[in-house]
Protein backbone atom coordinates (compact mmCIF):
# COMPACT_ATOMS: atom_id res chain seq x y z
CA UNK A 1 0.00 0.00 0.00
CA UNK A 2 1.20 3.55 -0.63
CA UNK A 3 -0.36 6.31 1.28
CA UNK A 4 0.63 10.50 0.86
CA UNK A 5 1.75 12.94 -1.81
CA UNK A 6 4.74 11.28 -4.17
CA UNK A 7 6.02 12.09 -7.08
CA UNK A 8 4.86 9.03 -9.54
CA UNK A 9 7.28 8.51 -11.04
CA UNK A 10 9.25 8.18 -8.42
CA UNK A 11 8.30 5.79 -6.07
CA UNK A 12 10.49 3.48 -4.05
CA UNK A 13 10.20 0.53 -7.16
CA UNK A 14 11.38 3.03 -9.78
CA UNK A 15 14.88 3.35 -7.45
CA UNK A 16 14.99 -0.75 -7.59
CA UNK A 17 13.69 -0.93 -4.14
CA UNK A 18 10.92 -3.78 -4.50
CA UNK A 19 9.06 -6.22 -2.42
CA UNK A 20 8.91 -3.90 1.09
CA UNK A 21 5.04 -3.24 2.86
CA UNK A 22 3.09 -0.47 3.33
CA UNK A 23 5.22 2.81 1.92
CA UNK A 24 4.14 6.21 3.60
CA UNK A 25 5.45 8.89 1.41
CA UNK A 26 6.11 12.57 2.81
CA UNK A 27 3.37 12.40 6.04
CA UNK A 28 2.87 15.21 7.91
CA UNK A 29 3.78 15.85 11.40
CA UNK A 30 0.10 14.32 13.13
CA UNK A 31 0.37 11.69 10.78
CA UNK A 32 4.06 11.02 11.91
CA UNK A 33 3.35 11.21 15.41
CA UNK A 34 0.35 8.85 15.54
CA UNK A 35 2.52 6.02 13.36
CA UNK A 36 5.23 6.41 16.00
CA UNK A 37 2.58 5.69 18.78
CA UNK A 38 0.88 3.45 17.45
CA UNK A 39 3.81 1.21 16.40
CA UNK A 40 5.10 1.56 20.02
CA UNK A 41 8.52 4.08 18.80
CA UNK A 42 8.04 6.33 21.37
CA UNK A 43 6.03 8.07 23.97
CA UNK A 44 3.55 10.83 23.93
CA UNK A 45 4.76 14.02 26.01
CA UNK A 46 3.77 17.24 27.12
CA UNK A 47 2.80 19.32 24.81
CA UNK A 48 2.54 16.84 22.03
CA UNK A 49 5.96 16.07 22.55
CA UNK A 50 7.66 12.22 21.37
CA UNK A 51 9.55 11.12 23.80
CA UNK A 52 11.76 8.63 22.10
CA UNK A 53 14.70 6.54 23.03
CA UNK A 54 17.41 4.97 20.88
CA UNK A 55 19.08 2.29 22.55
CA UNK A 56 22.33 1.30 22.36
CA UNK A 57 23.53 4.50 20.03
CA UNK A 58 23.17 8.08 21.68
CA UNK A 59 25.49 9.03 19.45
CA UNK A 60 27.30 9.26 15.91
CA UNK A 61 29.69 6.35 15.30
CA UNK A 62 32.02 8.06 13.17
CA UNK A 63 34.64 5.22 13.15
CA UNK A 64 31.80 2.58 11.24
CA UNK A 65 31.14 5.95 8.60
CA UNK A 66 33.19 4.78 5.26
CA UNK A 67 33.20 6.41 1.60
CA UNK A 68 33.24 4.37 -1.51
CA UNK A 69 36.48 4.36 -3.05
CA UNK A 70 35.62 4.96 -6.66
CA UNK A 71 37.78 6.72 -9.43
CA UNK A 72 35.44 10.12 -9.37
CA UNK A 73 36.47 10.48 -5.69
CA UNK A 74 39.85 9.21 -4.97
CA UNK A 75 41.95 11.83 -5.15
CA UNK A 76 39.49 14.54 -3.58
CA UNK A 77 38.36 12.81 -0.52
CA UNK A 78 40.58 13.04 2.93
CA UNK A 79 41.54 9.30 3.49
CA UNK A 80 43.24 10.35 6.67
CA UNK A 81 40.02 11.00 8.32
CA UNK A 82 37.62 8.99 6.28
CA UNK A 83 37.53 5.21 5.89
CA UNK A 84 37.39 3.97 2.39
CA UNK A 85 35.01 1.15 1.48
CA UNK A 86 35.62 -1.06 -1.81
CA UNK A 87 32.60 -1.18 -4.57
CA UNK A 88 31.90 -4.64 -4.48
CA UNK A 89 31.42 -4.74 -0.80
CA UNK A 90 29.18 -1.43 -0.94
CA UNK A 91 27.09 -3.78 -3.76
CA UNK A 92 26.73 -6.32 -1.19
CA UNK A 93 25.90 -4.27 1.69
CA UNK A 94 23.02 -2.63 -0.68
CA UNK A 95 21.75 -5.97 -2.32
CA UNK A 96 21.59 -7.30 0.99
CA UNK A 97 19.82 -4.55 2.95
CA UNK A 98 17.18 -4.53 0.05
CA UNK A 99 16.90 -8.28 1.29
CA UNK A 100 16.32 -7.45 4.58
CA UNK A 101 13.56 -4.47 3.63
CA UNK A 102 11.28 -7.02 2.19
CA UNK A 103 7.50 -6.94 3.77
CA UNK A 104 9.03 -4.26 6.07
CA UNK A 105 6.89 -0.97 6.36
CA UNK A 106 9.00 2.47 5.47
CA UNK A 107 8.35 6.57 5.98
CA UNK A 108 9.73 8.45 3.04
CA UNK A 109 10.57 12.17 3.08
CA UNK A 110 11.52 13.94 0.44
CA UNK A 111 13.22 17.50 1.24
CA UNK A 112 15.35 20.25 0.45
CA UNK A 113 19.16 20.81 1.89
CA UNK A 114 19.76 24.30 1.75
CA UNK A 115 17.81 27.54 1.91
CA UNK A 116 19.63 29.37 -1.19
CA UNK A 117 17.27 27.23 -4.26
CA UNK A 118 19.98 27.84 -6.36
CA UNK A 119 22.38 25.57 -4.17
CA UNK A 120 19.98 22.93 -2.44
CA UNK A 121 19.95 19.50 -2.56
CA UNK A 122 16.82 17.31 -3.33
CA UNK A 123 17.64 14.43 -0.91
CA UNK A 124 14.73 11.32 -0.28
CA UNK A 125 15.27 9.94 3.24
CA UNK A 126 14.33 6.47 4.03
CA UNK A 127 13.27 5.26 7.46
CA UNK A 128 12.36 2.70 9.18
CA UNK A 129 11.20 4.25 11.69
CA UNK A 130 8.25 7.01 11.79
CA UNK A 131 9.95 9.18 14.33
CA UNK A 132 13.15 9.55 12.23
CA UNK A 133 11.01 10.50 9.16
CA UNK A 134 9.51 13.23 11.76
CA UNK A 135 13.09 13.96 13.20
CA UNK A 136 14.15 14.53 9.79
CA UNK A 137 10.86 16.78 8.68
CA UNK A 138 12.05 18.65 11.35
CA UNK A 139 15.70 19.41 10.10
CA UNK A 140 15.66 19.77 7.01
CA UNK A 141 13.57 22.17 4.79
CA UNK A 142 9.95 21.07 3.40
CA UNK A 143 8.78 21.81 -0.50
CA UNK A 144 5.46 22.73 -0.87
CA UNK A 145 2.59 20.06 -1.40
CA UNK A 146 2.13 20.43 -5.23
CA UNK A 147 6.21 21.05 -5.71
CA UNK A 148 6.34 16.62 -4.49
CA UNK A 149 4.47 16.29 -7.30
CA UNK A 150 7.89 17.12 -9.27
CA UNK A 151 10.18 16.26 -6.73
CA UNK A 152 13.40 13.98 -7.91
CA UNK A 153 16.08 12.92 -5.19
CA UNK A 154 19.25 14.02 -6.52
CA UNK A 155 20.53 11.37 -3.54
CA UNK A 156 19.07 8.76 -1.41
CA UNK A 157 19.45 7.85 1.91
CA UNK A 158 17.99 4.31 3.47
CA UNK A 159 18.17 3.78 7.05
CA UNK A 160 17.47 0.62 8.72
CA UNK A 161 18.14 -0.03 12.12
CA UNK A 162 17.36 -3.57 12.45
CA UNK A 163 19.30 -4.32 9.60
CA UNK A 164 23.00 -5.80 10.89
CA UNK A 165 26.40 -5.54 8.86
CA UNK A 166 29.15 -8.34 8.47
CA UNK A 167 32.47 -6.70 8.56
CA UNK A 168 33.90 -9.41 6.57
CA UNK A 169 31.18 -9.66 4.09
CA UNK A 170 30.65 -5.87 3.85
CA UNK A 171 34.03 -4.36 4.37
CA UNK A 172 33.06 -2.04 7.32
CA UNK A 173 34.17 -2.41 11.51
CA UNK A 174 31.03 -3.56 12.59
CA UNK A 175 27.09 -4.70 12.86
CA UNK A 176 26.83 -0.24 12.49
CA UNK A 177 27.76 0.83 9.05
CA UNK A 178 27.04 4.52 7.67
CA UNK A 179 28.44 4.17 3.98
CA UNK A 180 28.26 6.69 1.24
CA UNK A 181 28.44 6.06 -2.43
CA UNK A 182 28.66 9.50 -4.55
CA UNK A 183 28.87 7.77 -8.15
CA UNK A 184 25.29 5.56 -6.80
CA UNK A 185 24.32 9.06 -5.10
CA UNK A 186 23.04 6.80 -2.00
CA UNK A 187 23.96 6.41 2.06
CA UNK A 188 23.11 2.87 3.85
CA UNK A 189 22.80 3.42 7.37
CA UNK A 190 22.23 0.21 9.49
CA UNK A 191 22.38 -0.83 13.03
CA UNK A 192 21.89 2.46 14.82
CA UNK A 193 18.45 4.19 16.00
CA UNK A 194 20.78 7.30 16.67
CA UNK A 195 18.39 10.44 14.70
CA UNK A 196 21.31 12.35 14.13
CA UNK A 197 22.96 9.90 11.25
CA UNK A 198 19.87 10.93 9.12
CA UNK A 199 21.13 14.99 10.08
CA UNK A 200 25.07 14.72 9.52
CA UNK A 201 24.89 12.13 6.47
CA UNK A 202 23.38 14.99 4.73
CA UNK A 203 25.78 17.48 5.80
CA UNK A 204 28.53 15.32 4.81
CA UNK A 205 27.02 15.81 1.59
CA UNK A 206 26.93 19.32 1.00
CA UNK A 207 30.40 19.34 3.13
CA UNK A 208 31.70 17.73 -0.64
CA UNK A 209 29.20 18.89 -3.04
CA UNK A 210 29.48 22.74 -2.31
CA UNK A 211 33.27 23.97 -2.13
CA UNK A 212 33.33 22.65 -5.76
CA UNK A 213 30.58 25.07 -6.59
CA UNK A 214 32.76 27.92 -4.89
CA UNK A 215 29.85 27.43 -2.04
CA UNK A 216 32.01 27.87 1.47
CA UNK A 217 29.74 24.73 3.96
CA UNK A 218 30.02 25.91 7.09
CA UNK A 219 29.68 24.40 11.12
CA UNK A 220 28.34 26.80 12.72
CA UNK A 221 25.56 28.71 13.82
CA UNK A 222 24.62 32.16 11.92
CA UNK A 223 22.14 35.41 12.96
CA UNK A 224 21.63 38.92 11.06
CA UNK A 225 20.67 42.49 13.08
CA UNK A 226 16.98 42.68 13.10
CA UNK A 227 15.58 43.88 9.90
CA UNK A 228 18.66 44.11 8.30
CA UNK A 229 19.80 40.57 6.83
CA UNK A 230 22.36 41.85 5.24
CA UNK A 231 24.37 42.88 8.77
CA UNK A 232 24.80 39.43 9.26
CA UNK A 233 27.71 37.03 11.43
CA UNK A 234 28.68 33.61 12.16
CA UNK A 235 29.72 31.72 15.15
CA UNK A 236 31.92 29.00 14.56
CA UNK A 237 32.77 26.79 18.10
CA UNK A 238 33.22 23.64 19.38
CA UNK A 239 31.35 22.08 22.08
CA UNK A 240 31.37 24.38 25.64
CA UNK A 241 32.26 27.16 23.54
CA UNK A 242 29.15 29.02 24.20
CA UNK A 243 28.06 28.88 20.25
CA UNK A 244 24.46 28.39 20.39
CA UNK A 245 24.22 30.45 23.62
CA UNK A 246 26.06 33.87 22.23
CA UNK A 247 24.74 33.46 19.06
CA UNK A 248 20.42 34.01 20.71
CA UNK A 249 20.66 37.23 20.50
CA UNK A 250 17.45 38.20 21.55
CA UNK A 251 17.92 41.45 19.91
CA UNK A 252 19.12 39.83 16.70
CA UNK A 253 17.31 37.07 14.04
CA UNK A 254 18.51 33.82 14.34
CA UNK A 255 19.18 32.12 10.86
CA UNK A 256 20.05 28.61 12.10
CA UNK A 257 22.10 27.18 14.58
CA UNK A 258 24.62 24.24 12.82
CA UNK A 259 25.08 24.18 9.64
CA UNK A 260 24.71 26.93 6.89
CA UNK A 261 26.78 27.35 3.51
CA UNK A 262 28.09 31.39 2.00
CA UNK A 263 27.63 31.60 -1.71
CA UNK A 264 28.13 34.47 -4.15
CA UNK A 265 24.95 35.48 -3.00
CA UNK A 266 25.22 35.42 0.89
CA UNK A 267 24.87 32.87 3.31
CA UNK A 268 22.22 30.55 3.84
CA UNK A 269 21.11 27.33 6.63
CA UNK A 270 20.98 23.83 4.98
CA UNK A 271 18.26 22.94 7.57
CA UNK A 272 14.89 23.94 8.56
CA UNK A 273 15.28 22.79 12.37
CA UNK A 274 17.49 22.78 15.44
CA UNK A 275 18.71 19.84 17.14
CA UNK A 276 19.32 21.19 20.81
CA UNK A 277 21.32 19.61 23.43
CA UNK A 278 19.11 19.67 26.62
CA UNK A 279 21.30 18.87 29.51
CA UNK A 280 20.91 21.13 31.85
CA UNK A 281 18.80 23.30 30.07
CA UNK A 282 17.24 25.75 31.81
CA UNK A 283 13.99 27.74 31.61
CA UNK A 284 16.18 31.12 32.69
CA UNK A 285 18.86 30.64 30.89
CA UNK A 286 17.27 29.47 27.41
CA UNK A 287 13.73 30.15 27.67
CA UNK A 288 13.30 29.41 23.85
CA UNK A 289 14.24 26.27 23.59
CA UNK A 290 13.16 24.98 26.65
CA UNK A 291 9.93 26.01 25.51
CA UNK A 292 9.99 23.70 22.85
CA UNK A 293 10.33 20.37 25.03
CA UNK A 294 6.42 20.77 25.68
CA UNK A 295 5.30 21.81 21.94
CA UNK A 296 3.11 19.54 19.40
CA UNK A 297 5.73 16.95 17.52
CA UNK A 298 9.30 18.03 19.22
CA UNK A 299 11.23 14.73 19.07
CA UNK A 300 12.80 14.20 22.19
CA UNK A 301 15.28 12.31 22.15
CA UNK A 302 17.46 10.04 24.93
CA UNK A 303 15.84 12.01 28.14
CA UNK A 304 14.65 10.41 31.48
CA UNK A 305 11.17 11.22 32.52
CA UNK A 306 8.38 10.64 35.00
CA UNK A 307 6.32 7.77 33.49
CA UNK A 308 2.97 9.25 34.98
CA UNK A 309 3.34 13.11 34.27
CA UNK A 310 5.75 13.01 31.60
CA UNK A 311 7.78 15.52 33.14
CA UNK A 312 11.26 15.54 31.90
CA UNK A 313 14.63 15.56 33.78
CA UNK A 314 16.69 17.46 32.51
CA UNK A 315 19.83 16.95 34.85
CA UNK A 316 19.57 12.96 34.59
CA UNK A 317 22.04 11.59 32.33
CA UNK A 318 21.80 7.96 32.94
CA UNK A 319 20.87 7.35 29.42
CA UNK A 320 23.77 9.60 27.87
CA UNK A 321 24.92 13.07 28.54
CA UNK A 322 24.15 13.56 24.95
CA UNK A 323 20.38 13.84 25.63
CA UNK A 324 18.64 16.01 22.65
CA UNK A 325 15.37 17.49 21.22
CA UNK A 326 14.31 18.39 17.48
CA UNK A 327 12.08 20.79 16.23
CA UNK A 328 11.23 23.25 13.48
CA UNK A 329 12.66 26.79 13.12
CA UNK A 330 9.20 28.04 13.28
CA UNK A 331 9.59 27.00 17.02
CA UNK A 332 11.23 29.95 17.61
CA UNK A 333 10.12 33.31 17.76
CA UNK A 334 12.72 35.60 16.38
CA UNK A 335 13.92 33.09 13.79
CA UNK A 336 14.57 34.36 9.85
CA UNK A 337 11.54 33.24 8.00
CA UNK A 338 14.04 32.57 4.85
CA UNK A 339 16.93 31.43 6.59
CA UNK A 340 19.01 33.76 4.43
CA UNK A 341 21.57 36.16 5.09
CA UNK A 342 23.94 38.76 3.55
CA UNK A 343 27.61 38.37 2.85
CA UNK A 344 28.94 37.94 6.74
CA UNK A 345 29.63 41.75 8.32
CA UNK A 346 31.66 39.57 11.42
CA UNK A 347 33.01 35.84 11.70
CA UNK A 348 33.39 34.78 15.00
CA UNK A 349 35.61 31.93 16.51
CA UNK A 350 34.74 30.96 19.68
CA UNK A 351 37.00 29.46 21.60
CA UNK A 352 37.52 28.04 25.62
CA UNK A 353 41.06 28.28 26.71
CA UNK A 354 41.40 26.71 30.15
CA UNK A 355 44.93 27.78 30.00
CA UNK A 356 43.97 31.30 30.21
CA UNK A 357 46.42 32.28 27.93
CA UNK A 358 44.81 33.91 25.12
CA UNK A 359 42.53 37.30 25.18
CA UNK A 360 38.41 37.53 25.67
CA UNK A 361 38.67 38.54 22.20
CA UNK A 362 41.41 39.09 19.10
CA UNK A 363 41.20 40.37 15.69
CA UNK A 364 42.36 38.21 13.05
CA UNK A 365 43.95 38.91 9.15
CA UNK A 366 42.09 36.41 6.15
CA UNK A 367 45.58 34.86 6.72
CA UNK A 368 45.37 34.41 10.57
CA UNK A 369 41.63 33.51 10.27
CA UNK A 370 42.71 30.51 8.38
CA UNK A 371 44.87 29.87 10.67
CA UNK A 372 42.77 29.55 13.32
CA UNK A 373 39.89 28.13 11.37
CA UNK A 374 42.32 24.95 10.46
CA UNK A 375 43.49 24.26 13.92
CA UNK A 376 39.62 24.48 15.68
CA UNK A 377 41.06 24.73 19.21
CA UNK A 378 39.78 24.74 22.03
CA UNK A 379 40.39 22.45 25.19
CA UNK A 380 39.04 19.90 28.07
CA UNK A 381 39.07 20.97 31.66
CA UNK A 382 40.30 18.87 34.30
CA UNK A 383 37.14 17.17 35.64
CA UNK A 384 35.34 16.61 32.89
CA UNK A 385 37.06 12.74 32.16
CA UNK A 386 38.43 10.09 34.28
CA UNK A 387 42.40 10.91 34.60
CA UNK A 388 42.17 14.08 32.93
CA UNK A 389 44.27 16.40 35.69
CA UNK A 390 45.57 19.49 33.69
CA UNK A 391 43.62 21.48 30.25
CA UNK A 392 43.95 19.13 27.13
CA UNK A 393 44.23 20.92 24.31
CA UNK A 394 41.48 19.56 21.51
CA UNK A 395 42.21 20.70 17.90
CA UNK A 396 39.36 19.91 15.50
CA UNK A 397 39.74 21.17 12.23
CA UNK A 398 37.35 23.69 10.67
CA UNK A 399 35.72 23.20 13.99
CA UNK A 400 33.96 20.14 12.71
CA UNK A 401 36.73 17.31 11.67
CA UNK A 402 34.03 14.19 11.54
CA UNK A 403 32.39 15.65 8.86
CA UNK A 404 34.89 17.22 6.45
CA UNK A 405 35.47 14.24 3.11
CA UNK A 406 37.84 16.88 1.65
CA UNK A 407 41.04 17.82 2.65
CA UNK A 408 41.32 20.93 5.19
CA UNK A 409 43.19 23.17 3.53
CA UNK A 410 40.14 23.04 0.97
CA UNK A 411 37.24 24.58 3.05
CA UNK A 412 40.38 26.92 4.60
CA UNK A 413 41.32 28.85 1.74
CA UNK A 414 37.74 28.83 0.40
CA UNK A 415 36.85 30.76 3.83
CA UNK A 416 39.98 32.83 3.08
CA UNK A 417 39.23 33.45 0.30
CA UNK A 418 35.47 34.52 1.06
CA UNK A 419 37.15 36.87 3.99
CA UNK A 420 38.90 38.62 1.60
CA UNK A 421 36.55 38.91 -0.85
CA UNK A 422 33.70 40.28 1.21
CA UNK A 423 35.92 42.12 3.90
CA UNK A 424 34.05 40.10 7.00
CA UNK A 425 35.78 41.38 9.96
CA UNK A 426 36.69 38.24 11.65
CA UNK A 427 37.50 37.46 15.46
CA UNK A 428 38.74 35.15 17.68
CA UNK A 429 36.76 34.82 20.86
CA UNK A 430 38.15 33.38 23.85
CA UNK A 431 35.08 32.07 26.52
CA UNK A 432 37.50 29.84 29.17
CA UNK A 433 39.88 31.26 31.61
CA UNK A 434 41.57 34.55 32.75
CA UNK A 435 43.80 35.36 35.88
CA UNK A 436 45.45 31.83 34.97
CA UNK A 437 44.68 27.99 34.51
CA UNK A 438 41.42 26.00 35.31
CA UNK A 439 41.90 26.23 38.90
CA UNK A 440 43.74 29.11 39.79
CA UNK A 441 41.74 31.54 37.29
CA UNK A 442 38.67 32.49 36.94
CA UNK A 443 36.07 31.61 33.55
CA UNK A 444 35.89 34.70 31.85
CA UNK A 445 33.37 37.07 32.92
CA UNK A 446 29.61 36.49 30.35
CA UNK A 447 29.01 40.01 30.50
CA UNK A 448 32.12 41.21 28.93
CA UNK A 449 32.07 38.58 26.62
CA UNK A 450 28.81 40.17 25.44
CA UNK A 451 29.75 43.46 25.67
CA UNK A 452 32.50 42.50 23.56
CA UNK A 453 30.67 41.13 20.98
CA UNK A 454 28.53 43.32 20.95
CA UNK A 455 31.38 46.05 20.21
CA UNK A 456 32.21 43.83 17.23
CA UNK A 457 29.19 43.27 15.35
CA UNK A 458 27.73 47.28 15.81
CA UNK A 459 31.35 47.85 14.27
CA UNK A 460 32.22 50.21 16.83
CA UNK A 461 35.14 47.87 17.70
CA UNK A 462 36.58 49.04 14.86
CA UNK A 463 37.30 52.19 15.98
CA UNK A 464 39.52 51.39 19.21
CA UNK A 465 43.25 51.02 19.21
CA UNK A 466 44.73 47.35 19.23
CA UNK A 467 47.78 46.23 19.88
CA UNK A 468 49.95 42.93 18.33
CA UNK A 469 49.61 40.19 20.80
CA UNK A 470 53.46 38.79 21.56
CA UNK A 471 52.50 34.98 21.10
CA UNK A 472 50.12 34.66 18.32
CA UNK A 473 50.76 37.97 16.25
CA UNK A 474 46.36 39.20 15.98
CA UNK A 475 45.57 42.00 17.15
CA UNK A 476 44.14 43.17 20.34
CA UNK A 477 42.53 45.57 21.40
CA UNK A 478 43.61 47.93 24.39
CA UNK A 479 40.44 49.46 25.63
CA UNK A 480 36.71 48.76 24.80
CA UNK A 481 33.71 50.50 26.67
CA UNK A 482 31.84 48.51 29.73
CA UNK A 483 35.11 45.74 29.83
CA UNK A 484 38.44 46.31 32.17
CA UNK A 485 41.27 47.08 30.42
CA UNK A 486 43.42 44.65 32.35
CA UNK A 487 41.12 42.06 31.11
CA UNK A 488 42.06 42.54 27.68
CA UNK A 489 45.78 41.41 28.58
CA UNK A 490 45.88 38.51 29.99
CA UNK A 491 49.37 38.94 30.98
CA UNK A 492 48.00 41.53 33.43
CA UNK A 493 45.24 39.28 34.99
CA UNK A 494 47.88 37.08 36.54
CA UNK A 495 49.72 37.28 39.79
CA UNK A 496 52.80 36.31 38.03
CA UNK A 497 53.93 37.06 34.22
CA UNK A 498 56.78 34.97 33.96
CA UNK A 499 53.80 32.03 34.85
CA UNK A 500 52.10 33.18 31.92
CA UNK A 501 54.64 33.59 29.41
CA UNK A 502 55.51 30.10 30.93
CA UNK A 503 52.23 28.74 29.57
CA UNK A 504 51.96 30.82 26.38
CA UNK A 505 54.64 29.18 25.44
CA UNK A 506 53.25 25.82 25.89
CA UNK A 507 50.07 26.64 24.38
CA UNK A 508 52.14 28.26 21.18
CA UNK A 509 53.92 24.91 20.77
CA UNK A 510 50.99 22.88 20.82
CA UNK A 511 49.24 25.26 18.00
CA UNK A 512 52.30 24.32 16.19
CA UNK A 513 52.84 20.99 16.45
CA UNK A 514 49.37 20.41 15.75
CA UNK A 515 49.30 22.79 12.60
CA UNK A 516 52.62 21.14 11.30
CA UNK A 517 50.39 18.91 9.54
CA UNK A 518 49.23 21.78 7.32
CA UNK A 519 52.01 23.38 6.08
CA UNK A 520 53.04 21.73 3.20
CA UNK A 521 49.61 21.87 1.77
CA UNK A 522 49.01 26.36 2.54
CA UNK A 523 49.97 29.22 1.11
CA UNK A 524 53.13 31.38 2.35
CA UNK A 525 50.80 33.89 4.11
CA UNK A 526 49.04 31.56 6.11
CA UNK A 527 52.00 30.15 7.12
CA UNK A 528 53.49 33.51 8.46
CA UNK A 529 50.38 33.83 10.10
CA UNK A 530 51.35 30.18 11.70
CA UNK A 531 54.43 31.96 13.48
CA UNK A 532 52.80 35.05 14.55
Amino acid sequence: MTVGTVNPANRLEDQGITGVGNVYYNLLEPALVEAALVRGEGTLGKGGSLLTQTGKHTGRSPKDKFIVRTPSVADSIWWENNNPMEPDAFDRLHADMLAHMKGRDYFVQDLYAGADAEHRLDVRIVNELAWHGLFIRHMLRRPDRDELLSFVPEFTIINCPSFKADPERHGCRSETVIALHYDKKLILIGNTAYAGENKKSVFGLLNYILPGKGVMPMHCSANHATGNPEDSAVFFGLSGTGKTTLSADPARTLIGDDEHGWSDQGIFNFEGGCYAKTISLSPEAEPEIYATTEKFGTVIENMVFDPVTKELDFEDASLTANMRCAYPMSYISNASHTALGGHPKNIIMLTCDAYGVLPPIARLSPAQAMYHFLSGFTSKTPGTEVGVTEPIPTFSTCFGAPFMPRRPEVYGKLLQEMIARHGSNCWLVNTGWTGGAFGTGSRMPIKATRALLTAALDGSLNTVAFRKDANFGFEVPVSVPGVEDSLLDPRQTWPDGAAYDRQAQKLVTMFADNFAQYVPHIDADVKAAAIG
